[in-house]
This record gives C-alpha cells, structure tokens and sequence, in this order.
C-alpha cells in the first residue's frame, strides 16, 4: 500500500504527525542539494521558486527535514505572541472528492519565544 492511502486512513493531524516524524527520521537518507533556479522578488533572492507557505511546520521543528527536500525558501509559522492552543478537535476536514482539506485549526502553535 502506498504511503498516502495509509496516512489517509488516519485523522488529518494525526496523518500530519506521523509524516513529519517520517521525514524527520528519513530526510538524512534522501538529502540532495537545493535546486539552482534563482529568483528575486522585490529585492530578496532565493535559490529557486518554489517554497513552503506557513502552515505546515508551525512551530519551525522539522526545519532540517523540510531544507533537504530541495525548497527555495521555507515559511514557518503562523506564529502568535504567546502559546496558544488553537480550535477544538475535530479542526481539519478532508473532502476527498474535491481534492481538498478545511482548515479551521486557529493557529494553534507554542508562542513566538518557543519558536524562535
């Protein structure tokens, strides 16, 4: 069974932590060097155009991880001024048949101290 269909029998945020605890674990053993496509955007340059928006590593720990995987730049967060829980579960909501996910989560993350 391929990954995806495994994960996708698990609840979004646990399906989130399993695959990022994979990649933390894995990423040393599929580490290649960035892609070189440089581009600039008003007046800071990354290697290549392709990144990773907030979202997906709140509280910025699977940054390494994240790097070896070839991003042109990585977006942590969101991030508030203190620790902050969030929405009550259930807060993601696949929709299978659009290919789409609702996310009411509320910026749950540890506080900018922590992330920082």
């Amino acid at each position: 069974m391929y990954p995806r269909r495994l994960l996708f029998l698990l609840p979004p945020e646990t399906a989130h932590r399993v695959a990022t605890t994979a990649l933390d674990a894995l990423a040393p053993l599929f580490r290649r060097p960035t892609p070189q496509h440089p581009v600039e955007v008003f007046g800071l340059r990354f290697p290549n155009p392709v990144g990773l928006a907030a979202g997906f590593d709140k509280n910025a720990r699977h940054l390494p991880g994240l790097a070896g995987l070839g991003f042109g730049f990585l977006e942590v967060g969101s991030v508030t001024a203190r620790p902050w829980a969030g929405n009550p579960r259930p807060r993601l909501f696949r929709l299978p048949a659009d290919g789409a996910l609702i996310n009411r989560m509320g910026l749950n993350n540890d506080g900018a101290e922590a992330v920082a």
